[in-house]
């Protein structure tokens, strides 16, 4: 069983800077396809950013466009989540998924697309 460890929440304050790591364990992850999701409290998952399993193509929201960046690194078996000026309302639990059933082109923004999904870390921003 894949299980995703996410890591590097934490807490800010509003304008500063994060870097979310999410480990794939396997001996590597350049087959999977990888994305970001997020929770508020009361609210449903959201998607957050993903990227192709070939890294070549990659999905924002546009709540994050332009603030947030993710990247892998196939080498280590880690995918990250560059989150700069952040916002009270980008508050959430923060979760990274895989998923390698698809071809390494895909890209998805959708939860029910990712098999396999790690247990979140607690991203909280103060204003």
């Amino acid at each position: 069983q894949v299980q995703p460890v996410e890591s590097g929440g934490g807490s800010v304050q509003a304008g500063r800077s994060l870097r979310l790591s999410c480990e794939v364990p396997e001996r590597t992850n350049d087959n999977w396809a990888v994305g970001w999701f997020r929770q508020a409290p009361g609210q449903e998952r959201e998607f957050v950013a993903a990227m192709s399993a070939s890294g070549g193509r990659t999905d924002y929201a546009d709540s994050v466009q332009g603030r947030f960046t993710i990247g892998r690194d196939n080498a280590r078996n880690m995918v990250y989540l560059q989150m700069d000026t952040l916002r009270p309302e980008d508050t959430a639990v923060y979760y990274c998924a895989a998923d390698n059933r698809e071809s390494e082109k895909t890209v998805s923004a959708i939860d029910t697309f990712y098999e396999h999904w790690g247990q979140g870390t607690q991203v909280t921003v103060s204003s």
